[in-house]
């Protein structure tokens, strides 16, 4: 891809338009977000500031915004509540030094992930899956505001799981408080309003309308709640308190976060980069990435990642550069120092609204049914959506991370093998049942397997051979072409020489074709006599074809 280049003149003025759009997007996600993490707000804006600060100096994006998300933050309370047990004030500075220790350990993993250049981790996570994920987790998230927009007091009990949480909602419309459904209302119709112009901050806007109202309308006596005082972030640098058994579960919950954090990322990141015909590495992002978590876990900050509302946002609002991250970084660090006290004034029921806004796109069901239609990986995708609404956000991640790697596995171990024919003389070897033209070697069998050989897919591959030949009269060949096999593992191997011993003893020749060179120079280490002798590997199949036919100087070696 092209890597589109401009000189500092044209960067300036819609990079600093960019920036101060994306401010006003972070400030109230920030606040927003704390509350999904169950964190104070400093530690959201923490993460915001080193989030932008370091990526701008390091990172490839030129409209990657790295700060806290919506779904990063829900995961790493679910994790730290698997540790501390409910969130409540009396564990919340043990539930604070759980957290950090996550995002702590998230960056580390990241960073020694780069090191050992797994950038294609995110291929782990299949798409549909991910879609899944994100839509079931925007629905739980959405679910969640609604105490908050509709000033219901829920009981513990009710406070589960979403399902559960939405079913006393409704069940209990009685108990809804006027004023807060009211000012939720009007917040959601503003924001609505707002987005006309699509570079107006509208959450931010709102926000600041309401707490600009609050002297006027005193909120405190409608009984409408607000978030309270505000403490300014601190930057305190220090490892997180806890005993080393503590820290061995963290790190395994922290991996549940690696793979979230990139795989979201890297989507935003890579969406953008293929719209605008840029290019990524993707082992550079990684590494960024680690460098952003382990600074903010450093500093006590939260997990960071590059989201797709503010990524989409950088974009639509014009930047060119990094530079416009840079620029989002100086109105951040203006707000904090100038207007954080004034946030005590906010209602909950408009910050509730406000994290609605933020997740308005993942709300889309679009995703979902283009999935649908293709008719592929339907039971992947409603498995992920329910595997969160039923199990929670982190159970639900790690279900949808097994569901990944079992469909690859599924899909691996179960492969199809087609039968080859020569098409009109032309040394190409096609499917024989699917292409007009192609006719079969007399005597030669040529099967292909369609996946790679390793240990889930061998012992099937060679059944099928086995059992094809056995219903061929005259057969004195089998030839395997292995054009998808880039290696084997010792569990192949070993099925390759019990398959040519097994045709031996009906007096039939195995010969292998398109082999490449890492598998030929194993067999030919492992059995140089036999299967992995030159004389029956074959660059091609029409040589092995004409190999067979000719029964050029092959000898019986038994095995």
């Amino acid at each position: 891809m092209r890597k589109p280049e401009w000189s500092p003149a044209t960067l300036t003025g819609p990079d600093l338009v960019a920036g101060l759009c994306v401010a006003g997007l972070l400030l109230p996600e920030a606040v927003a977000y704390a509350g999904l993490a169950h964190v104070p707000v400093g530690h959201a804006l923490v993460a915001v500031v080193l989030g932008l600060a370091i990526y701008a100096l390091f990172g490839s994006s030129r409209f990657a915004v790295v700060s806290p998300t919506s779904s990063t933050a829900t995961l790493a309370a679910a994790a730290a509540v698997s540790m501390t047990g409910a969130y409540s004030a009396a564990n919340a500075a043990v539930y604070t030094q759980v957290v950090m220790a996550l995002v702590l350990l998230c960056g580390l993993l990241l960073m020694l992930l780069a090191a050992t250049r797994q950038g294609q981790l995110s291929s782990y996570v299949s798409r549909p899956v991910l879609k899944g994920f994100g839509f079931a987790l925007a629905v739980s998230i959405v679910i969640k505001q609604l105490p908050d927009a509709l000033g219901l007091e829920v009981p513990q009990a009710a406070q589960g799981d979403p399902l559960h949480l939405a079913y006393f909602a409704l069940s209990h419309v009685a108990q809804w408080h006027g004023a807060t459904l009211a000012v939720a209302l009007l917040a959601a119709g503003l924001m609505l309003g707002l987005r006309r112009w699509p570079r107006l901050p509208a959450s931010l806007l709102v926000m600041v309308l309401a707490i600009g109202l609050a002297p006027v309308l005193n909120w405190q006596a409608l009984g409408v709640r607000q978030i309270g005082m505000v403490a300014a972030p601190t930057f305190a640098l220090g490892l997180p308190q806890l005993p080393l058994t503590e820290w061995a579960r963290a790190g395994e919950l922290a991996f549940g976060l690696v793979m979230l954090v990139f795989a979201e990322s890297w989507g935003s990141m890579r969406t953008q980069a293929l719209l605008h015909g840029d290019s990524l590495e993707p082992n550079r992002e990684l590494l960024v990435l680690g460098a952003c978590n382990l600074a903010s876990g450093l500093l006590q900050g939260m997990p960071v990642g590059a989201g797709f509302s503010a990524t989409s946002a950088n974009a639509a609002a014009g930047a060119l550069s990094r530079r416009a991250g840079a620029y989002a970084l100086g109105a951040v660090l203006l707000a904090i120092g100038f207007a954080l006290p004034a946030l005590q004034y906010l209602p909950r029921p408009v910050l509730a609204v406000a994290v609605v806004s933020a997740l308005w796109h993942a709300l889309s069901v679009r995703p979902l049914l283009a999935v649908w239609r293709m008719n592929r990986d339907r039971l992947l995708l409603l498995a992920a959506v329910l595997a969160v609404l039923l199990l929670g956000v982190l159970d639900g991640m790690l279900a949808a991370m097994g569901l990944s790697v079992l469909a690859a596995l599924h899909r691996f171990s179960q492969p199809v093998v087609h039968e080859l024919g020569e098409l009109d003389a032309s040394r190409n070897y096609v499917h024989l049942q699917t292409q007009p033209g192609a006719v079969a070697r007399p005597g030669v069998l040529i099967l292909r397997p369609e996946e790679p050989l390793f240990f889930g897919s061998a012992e099937r591959v060679v059944g099928e051979v086995l059992r094809v030949a056995r219903t061929r009269e005259g057969l004195h060949t089998v030839i395997l072409s292995l054009e998808e096999s880039a290696d084997l593992d010792s569990t192949a191997v070993d099925c390759l020489l019990e398959l040519r011993h097994s045709l031996q003893g009906t007096g039939q020749e195995l010969l292998l074709a398109r082999v490449k060179t890492t598998v030929r120079e194993l067999l030919g280490h492992v059995d140089p006599q036999g299967v992995g002798s030159e004389a029956r590997l074959f660059w091609s199949v029409a040589d092995a074809a004409e190999g067979a036919v000719r029964g050029a100087g092959l000898k019986q070696v038994s095995v």
